[in-house]
């Protein structure tokens, strides 16, 4: 009988801990964030909306306001990149999934906040700036995702 020798492990760079770790905390404080927002936390939101000159209760306002299907693609967003960060530490190929939904939602709910913003607010350099580098971290996580699971490092 032959019996089916199971493939060989490849070794886990260094950077694939470093990457891992940073992301969670990266991603676990957006998780935070939702959080939160969600629970009208007006301490908190005073604390992330009043240094750019916006009230806190117009932005719990805002929040509460966000239709189901805006809502749900902020948390698919959001959870979405939570769990591919730790699928990414737990070595599993399915963090480039969960990086991918999360790239979905994420474009879908900054969609509708472009379209609808926080009334009063304007368009920073400073919001578009952010809003640029979230986008570029998942897309690089993505990308390293993609290039570790055809390393064989993510099974």
């Amino acid at each position: 009988m032959n019996a089916t020798v199971a493939p060989e492990r490849a070794s886990v760079p260094w950077h694939l801990w470093v990457i891992g770790l940073v992301s969670l905390c990266w991603h676990g404080f957006g998780g935070y964030d939702y959080i939160q927002s969600q629970l009208g936390n007006r301490e908190y939101i005073a604390s992330m909306t009043e240094p750019f000159g916006y009230d806190a209760d117009t932005a719990v306002a805002y929040f509460q306001s966000f239709p189901l299907w805006a809502d749900t693609a902020w948390a698919l967003g959001v959870w979405g990149a939570v769990a591919g960060s730790v699928l990414l530490l737990l070595r599993s190929r399915f963090a480039f999934h969960a990086f991918v939904v999360s790239l979905v939602g994420m474009l879908a709910g900054m969609g509708y906040q472009f379209m609808n913003p926080l009334p009063g607010a304007t368009t920073s350099a400073v919001a578009v700036s952010f809003t640029l580098l979230i986008l570029a971290v998942i897309l690089l996580l993505i990308w390293y995702a993609k290039r570790m699971t055809a390393l064989g490092v993510l099974r």
